[in-house]
């Protein structure tokens, strides 16, 4: 069984945080994505990802990550992706996602 991927899902105020550590791949993704629904599901006003502890994320967890962005979009509820590491940050540059997601360094 893959480690916990998720390590915390808080909320403060209207902002709810999803903090992801380790690798997001097709192993670990099922995570992410409940951990986005459950955020989605609490209508904070907003979502955001921390990824200071992330070290990979493949294309499906980017494509989670498009998932949640696109489903907090169309309620109206502000979705960042927080603090990612170096080589996540390439990840996220080369996929084309930073055009689309604010991020926050």
């Amino acid at each position: 069984m893959p480690d916990e991927i998720v390590t915390n899902l808080g909320r403060a105020a209207d902002t709810t945080t999803v903090a992801l550590k380790g690798e997001v791949d097709v192993l670990t993704v099922d995570q992410v994505r409940v951990a986005l629904e459950e955020s989605l599901a609490g209508r904070p006003r907003e979502i955001v990802v921390d990824m200071s502890e992330l070290t990979f994320i493949d294309s499906t967890g980017l494509g989670a990550l498009i998932f949640g962005f696109q489903r907090a979009r169309d309620a109206g509820i502000r979705f960042r992706l927080a603090r990612p590491t170096r080589t996540v940050h390439q990840i996220l540059l080369l996929s084309g996602l930073l055009e689309v997601v604010e991020v926050t360094l």
